[in-house]
This record gives structure tokens, C-alpha cells and sequence, in this order.
């Protein structure tokens, strides 16, 4: 289903475990900035609501989104990390440029977390405008900050 018709900040409920003890990496993007910390917001108050306490949390920043891989690997290679959500944000352009770097990163971060066996999220906007991007950073249509530690969350409940 598209976002267009899906609130981000909307998710069920059902198989959310204890995280209390978990520990999460939150990389984001320096790229987009506006966008990518109002998505590190949402991340970071979802994972808060849902019992994570705020000192396991730890934040970076990465240039773009297409340095999250490297960045992800490097986070997932601690023993101490539980999960990673990586967010970026990458808008349509006029060239192919966007075609690369999304494909990339979603590879990159897919091989990340089997290599490391953890949870990788992807959690990058990839909006044909500046004004997608907002809307699905805590605008009109929620926030994937949101969805993302939920994501991560519900991932680490299934290895358990």
C-alpha cells in the first residue's frame, strides 16, 4: 500500500516485546537534514514509548544516505547493538543519480544485517519532492521515524 493512503506513524501493536534492555543505533543523514531529523525524532520518541531507555539509544550522523552502509556495518559490528535504523532521505532528481544511490543503500543495508545477523531498517525516504519528504517525516501522511523503530523493534521480538 502506498504511504499515500498509510499513515507511517500507524502500526500495530501485536508482537511488540520488551525492549527495555535493548540497545538501538540510529544513524542519520546529514543530507536533508530538515527531513532526516524530524525522522530521528519520531525513531527516537517511538522507541522512548515503547519502553527503550533514552541512554541506549545512540544517535550518528553520516554524511548521506549512501555512507548509511558503512556506517550501519560499523554500528552492527558492536556487540552492544542490538538493532540499527539507518535514515536518509534521497529526492528525485533530474538525473539517474538517485536511481544509483537507492539501490545501493538498499543493498548495502540488506547485506549489513544478514552479515551481522541483526536488524537493519531501512528507513529512507525516497519522494519525488521536498514536499513528499516532509509530509512523510511527521507531516500528512505520519512519520517512517515511526515506523522504523517499530520495525526494529517488532524484528528483535522475533528472535526471541
Amino acid at each position: 500500500m502506498s504511504s499515500s493512503h498509510k499513515n507511517l506513524s500507524d502500526f500495530s501493536s501485536k508482537n511488540v516485546s520488551d525492549v527495555s534492555n535493548k540497545r538501538f543505533g540510529i544513524l542519520v543523514s546529514e543530507w536533508n537534514s530538515e527531513v532526516t531529523d524530524a525522522l530521528y525524532s519520531g525513531a527516537f520518541e517511538t522507541l522512548v514509548a515503547n519502553g527503550v531507555k533514552r541512554e541506549n539509544i545512540i544517535k550518528q550522523y553520516v554524511p548521506g544516505s549512501y555512507e548509511l552502509s558503512l556506517g550501519a556495518q560499523w554500528m552492527a559490528e558492536k556487540e552492544d547493538i542490538d538493532a540499527v535504523i539507518c535514515l536518509g532521505c534521497v529526492i528525485q532528481g533530474e538525473t539517474r543519480h538517485f536511481d544509483f544511490i537507492c539501490s545501493a543503500v538498499a543493498h548495502g543495508l540488506t547485506n549489513v544485517s544478514l552479515k551481522y545477523n541483526k536488524p537493519v531498517i531501512f528507513g529512507v525516504l525516497t519522494p519525488d519532492t521536498q514536499k513528499q519528504a516532509l509530509d512523510r517525516a511527521g507531516g500528512k501522511h505520519g512519520n517512517k521515524g515511526d515506523e522504523a523503530a517499530i520495525t526494529a523493534i517488532k524484528m528483535l521480538g522475533m528472535n526471541q
